[in-house]
């Protein structure tokens, strides 16, 4: 039981460092999804650099990400960054012309899917679930105050 108690946080990590690094060969060759999806954000934010450059930043700090949430002293930052990352995904999936089914075209013909949504969610919950049960080793919200 203790052993499971030790390395239960491995799955989560294990399933956001797939989800996470498994999206980079599409951000960095300009594959026609990523390509929509940053072209349609940066055009709703009104940024010619997102549309150019969104899918190559978002795919090094989702690198980083994954390499802290794989080591165990600088897992909780990789969990916050991860956290953050998907909060920005989830936000402009629900809010912006992008839409939770992404549709874009590719070579003529209409694509749609709705996974990366939905990958998003579960990311992070997981993220949610690591920073909190290592929130004692985040600066600030880890320290313990006594009072006298």
């Amino acid at each position: 039981m203790d052993f499971i108690k030790k390395h239960i946080e491995w799955a989560p990590v294990i399933f956001m460092v797939i989800i996470l690094s498994g999206s980079l060969p599409f951000k960095f060759t300009g594959h026609p999804q990523p390509t929509h999806i940053f072209n349609t954000v940066g055009e709703w934010l009104g940024l010619e650099l997102f549309k150019t450059y969104g899918a190559i930043f978002i795919g090094v700090v989702e690198l980083v990400a994954s390499i802290l949430l794989l080591i165990p002293k600088t897992r909780v930052y990789g969990a916050v960054v991860a956290l953050g990352t998907m909060a920005g995904a989830i936000f402009f999936h629900l809010f912006t012309p992008l839409g939770v089914t992404v549709v874009w075209m590719e070579n003529g013909v209409p694509q749609e899917d709705g996974v990366l949504f939905y990958t998003a969610v579960l990311v992070f919950i997981c993220a949610i679930w690591l920073i909190l049960r290592r929130r004692h080793e985040l600066p600030i919200i880890g320290q313990t105050t006594s009072v006298q």
